[in-house]
């Protein structure tokens, strides 16, 4: 399901075919923002990455897409949250090669490194809020 309010995107994740709207929709979004086509491909992956991470640790929760303005600067803001199981030690978390589940350990650390800003809070029993920002070069 997909709501738009106010010029954000609320996506609400539950099955693959929400991980595969949420990029359909941070694609048009960032598109419409200005970003190049490189770019755009840059933030799709990471809204993948964490959003194949709410299934698979939380089994569902709500991705938020938001354009950013500031100054002249145009930028994306992705908001990721859950009430799932938490992560207990949130520093190994975002080390490559440390996973919980099937994976490889590299979608958090990953969707880091493609992002200019993340910010990640965890409270076991409590769920996981991701926030990602991208601006334009």
């Amino acid at each position: 399901m997909v709501v738009d309010l106010e010029g954000k995107t609320h996506v609400r994740i539950e099955r693959d075919t929400d991980v595969v709207l949420a990029c359909q929709k941070g694609r048009i979004l960032a598109e419409a923002s200005g970003f190049s086509g490189n770019d755009q491909a840059v933030i799709i992956v990471a809204i993948s990455e964490i959003a194949r991470n709410i299934l698979e640790h939380a089994g569902k929760g709500t991705l938020t897409l938001s354009p950013l303005r500031a100054d002249r600067r145009c930028g994306i803001e992705v908001t990721a949250e859950d009430d799932g199981p938490g992560i207990p030690d949130v520093n190994r978390a975002l080390q490559d090669g440390y996973s919980t589940g099937a994976g490889l350990g590299i979608g958090l650390p990953g969707a880091k490194r493609l992002m200019d800003e993340f910010d990640l809070v965890s409270e076991v029993g409590n769920g996981t809020k991701v926030v990602m920002k991208k601006w334009q070069a």
